[in-house]
């Protein structure tokens, strides 16, 4: 087997209007735009990168934003809420800084002795910030918030199936163990800094989610390149049906469908963000893989301007 996967890799979700979506996440939750390109699976809709100043595993949020995107449906099935982890004394900051910003939080509330701020991305995307007294110290980005306050990356994400069986048995296999649970959540955690946190919500009576805007793609755990492949075969001998690998430029990737519906990659560490851009200019230009850059011209054509006007933070 190879070793135990540490955490998250980067979680990719569905966004209506890209504009808004960039405002949101760079201007109010004041994460970088680390790499703007386009869905290599649908080049006609941008792919676009938050993180830390370089976009490092653990901290990298992606969105698909789809100018005519639907609501999608959250329920069973899928990744239904994605957990930022905060400095343990920026609980106060946050939620006046979200009410600033005209953000509907719901009140602060304590989950696993841990303080948690639940509230909503512009799609309806569920979104959480969780206070942590062992919150790294990170690389945050020059930006609107302070980096003492600054979003350090993924504590976790929560998973709601209708049944949770198969989906426990895997993330074992994948390194992640059980600790805690309460109320129909069943806390699993793996050994990294960054996105260790799994959390299973059970219930058989829940509606199945469907896809859509402010919905979660998929979530991607971090592998190694050297043991990328044993991963593959891992996931055929637990009856999965797992992609070849597919090369994306800053990692590679393998996806596989759980038996629970919800979409799992398993992506690379490296090359990174930094491969075709320095530090201090990821995110300022449509960056093409290669086998996409004699269809430059026609692409950046069809995409809609990008831009913010800043707010005072």
């Amino acid at each position: 087997m190879p070793a135990d996967i540490p955490g998250i890799h980067h979680v990719t979700a569905i966004a209506s209007d890209p504009g808004r979506n960039y405002e949101f996440y760079t201007e109010t939750l004041g994460l970088r735009l680390v790499k703007r390109s386009v869905n290599q699976d649908d080049v006609s809709v941008y792919h676009l990168f938050y993180g830390d100043r370089t976009g490092s595993p653990g901290t990298s949020m992606t969105f698909f934003p789809y100018t005519d995107a639907r609501p999608g449906r959250v329920g069973t099935g899928q990744a239904t809420t994605v957990q930022f982890v905060i400095p343990v004394g920026s609980v106060e900051y946050w939620t006046d800084r979200l009410d600033d910003h005209g953000v509907d939080t719901k009140e602060p509330r304590e989950r696993f002795e841990d303080t948690v701020i639940p509230f909503e991305d512009p799609d309806g995307l569920h979104l959480e910030l969780v206070a942590r007294a062992d919150a790294p110290d990170g690389d945050p980005p020059e930006g609107p918030v302070p980096a003492e306050h600054a979003i350090r990356g993924f504590f976790g994400v929560s998973l709601s199936l209708s049944t949770g069986s198969q989906t426990a048995n895997l993330l074992k296999t994948m390194g992640f163990h059980p600790t805690k649970s309460v109320r129909g959540r069943q806390r699993f955690e793996a050994h990294g800094d960054l996105g260790y946190v799994v959390d299973l919500l059970e219930d058989p009576e829940a509606p199945q989610g469907k896809s859509g805007a402010g919905t979660v793609h998929h979530v991607a755990f971090q592998v190694s390149d050297a043991e990328q492949a044993q991963w593959h075969d891992a996931l055929v001998e637990r009856g999965l049906r797992p992609t070849q690998i597919i090369d994306r430029k800053w990692f590679k990737s393998i996806y596989a469908r759980t038996e629970a519906g919800v979409l799992f990659e398993f992506a690379t560490k490296s090359p990174g963000y930094t491969v075709d851009e320095d530090v201090d200019e990821l995110g300022e230009h449509l960056v093409l893989p290669d086998w996409l850059e004699d269809r430059r011209e026609e692409l950046e054509a069809d995409l809609p301007e990008l831009t913010v006007v800043p707010k005072s933070t």
